[in-house]
């Protein structure tokens, strides 16, 4: 590609997968933060917890002074404190909506314009239970997006759905890219700040090439990440939903296969939509190997984006 990937998108890198030392809410976060904001290869920092207010207050100082873009990723939260927004459990249900309200409110404060979230770990009850959970979730979704629409002021926050593996990692309720669409087809009748997030690692995960994790939630996606897996070593210290370096050994996702998911994505026009984001957004969810150096990561993350930039060709 001979056009500057600026022209259609913007890159960005989730914080709290880099830095897995802050996933909690607590530790350097503003530092971290700010060695990412130095670095003008990235234009959207994607936060997590943040469980003081003074540190979130300084953290927003960071993210303005760099003009940068902020993302806010629910996903933390509900993984830690193992929540689900498909229980059955109508308490359960409620408990986790209301760790996702947290997150609007924080993404308000710091002018994002979406929060990413999943419906919950373990969340897939089973193929005879799987109809009521996703009555769950769709009830769970759709007060969310009553909730960012009640907090906006000058702007409505939207609500995208990430999705996750079923069978192998976080067994998620969704999920396979056709049940994806039809939730997400239901939510959307009553709320327009509503989306779906798509993630590279979590392919391979799901068995699902690009085309058809992307086909079926074209209309719905908003917002992108690019990471990895390790799926048939068992013993990788990084098995499952890690989010390993790209291109480490035994991992999934390399140069070519972010050239294939870039190809999808030009081809469903995802570049070409007007979204909350504005340019719309790809970001990079990589973690480093137990004892890894995270600027090294990062360092070789642009190296295999470079690479896919320019092997690409539309």
């Amino acid at each position: 590609m001979q056009e500057p990937w600026q022209t259609y998108m913007q890159l960005g890198i989730v914080h709290f997968m880099i830095f897995p030392e802050i996933i909690r809410g607590e530790g350097p976060i503003v530092e971290t933060a700010t060695r990412i904001a130095k670095d003008p290869f990235f234009e959207v920092l994607e936060v997590g917890l943040v469980n003081e207010k003074a540190t979130l207050a300084e953290l927003k100082r960071v993210i303005e002074d760099a003009h940068m873009m902020v993302g806010v990723g629910a996903q933390p939260g509900l993984l830690l404190n193992k929540l689900n927004l498909a229980a059955l459990d109508e308490a359960e249900r409620k408990r986790a909506v209301a760790q996702v309200r947290a997150s609007v409110d924080q993404a308000y404060f710091l002018g994002a314009r979406l929060v990413a979230l999943l419906d919950g770990p373990n969340s897939y009850p089973g193929p005879e239970k799987v109809d009521a959970a996703k009555a769950q979730l769709i009830k769970s979704l759709k007060e969310l997006c009553a909730y960012a629409q009640e907090r906006a002021d000058d702007y409505t926050l939207t609500i995208s759905l990430e999705v996750f593996d079923r069978d192998v990692d976080k067994r998620s309720l969704l999920g396979p890219a056709p049940e994806v669409a039809e939730v997400a087809a239901q939510v959307r009748t009553e709320y327009d700040n509503f989306g779906v997030t798509v993630d590279l690692s979590h392919l391979p995960l799901l068995g699902e090439s690009p085309r058809q994790a992307l086909r079926p939630v074209e209309e719905y996606l908003v917002h992108i990440h690019v990471g990895n897996c390790v799926l048939r070593d068992k013993d990788h210290p990084a098995h499952g939903d890690y989010h390993p370096p790209l291109g480490c050994p035994g991992g999934e996702n390399d140069v070519d296969e972010l050239v294939e998911f870039l190809e999808v994505l030009f081809e469903i026009g995802y570049f070409e939509k007007e979204l909350p984001t504005g340019r719309p957004v790809v970001t990079f969810e990589v973690k480093p190997l137990p004892g890894g150096d995270p600027e090294l990561v990062i360092a070789g993350t642009k190296r295999v984006w470079n690479s896919a930039w320019a092997k690409l060709k539309l």
